[in-house]
């Protein structure tokens, strides 16, 4: 399955945010094993830098974060396209529907959250980090 991987929960992964961490940390364990193949888009890797800066006070540890996501993740790229269709959408969060339309263009089959709200109506499904992990336990045994 080919998912992108909502920025919270990257984040959740990097910052050890608790009480998400161990969910996360075993979705990246399963797109490490090959179970499922993460993608985020461009605009994700701004954000971490930013968010990882701000929390840990500190350039080295916000430039890993980025780096651990470039090994661990495929890009969905933005662009003018994903930009507009995401701008004239009906979603509240602008940012979400860029994350929807980039995963869109690039044919990606469900979007990982922990905020379900803000991509209701979205044409892709959308799976907490839980339900994934259900599905992929199911799908090896």
């Amino acid at each position: 399955m080919r998912i992108l991987i909502d920025t919270n929960v990257i984040l959740d992964f990097l910052l050890q945010r608790e009480p998400f961490f161990q969910e996360a940390e075993r979705l990246f364990q399963a797109v490490g094993n090959g179970q499922a193949i993460g993608y985020i888009t461009a605009t994700t890797l701004t954000d971490i830098f930013y968010i990882a800066r701000r929390h840990t006070q500190s350039l080295k540890k916000a430039r890993q974060a980025v780096s651990e996501t470039l090994t661990a993740m495929d890009i969905c790229p933005v662009d003018r396209g994903v930009l507009e269709s995401a701008f004239k959408s009906n979603f509240a969060d602008f940012e979400d529907a860029v994350q929807i339309f980039s995963a869109i263009a690039q044919g990606l089959d469900a979007i990982i959250t922990r905020d379900a709200q803000g991509f209701i109506n979205s044409p892709l499904s959308t799976l907490s980090v839980q339900e994934l992990l259900t599905q992929i336990a199911e799908t090896s045994s």
